[in-house]
């Protein structure tokens, strides 16, 4: 009975794990159209502040998405980790960690501009 069970958590994790994952890129995707359309739609002249705004709401959608990814691999993880897995997991999550710190970072620089 407890392998009936362990084994449908680990079908629902790993569904849920490519939902987040199909989420983030979603999410960029969406980042990527909202740019296109102000530059290619709207005509939009990109000057200097046009691109610092274009950046800023892109960089917003890749934080997004990569708290999402993030979020998928705890799930790939949390079911049955090995220590190979965990060991992969740290990885992952610090340099996704680094990622988002320096988007945060030149986030923050480019609203005090």
């Amino acid at each position: 009975m407890i392998e009936v069970i362990e084994a449908a958590l680990a079908d629902f994790a790993s569904w849920l794990k490519l939902g987040v994952e199909l989420l983030s890129i979603v999410v960029i995707a969406l980042g990527i159209a909202l740019a296109v359309y102000r530059v290619v739609i709207m005509r939009t002249a990109l000057g200097p502040q046009v691109y610092r705004d274009l950046r800023l709401q892109l960089a917003h959608f890749l934080v997004i998405a990569l708290e999402l990814q993030l979020a998928a691999d705890i799930v790939g993880t949390a079911v049955a980790p090995s220590w190979d897995r965990i060991g992969k997991l740290a990885a992952i999550a610090v340099i996704r960690t680094f990622l988002n710190y320096f988007l945060e970072r030149e986030l923050a620089g480019m609203r005090r501009e």
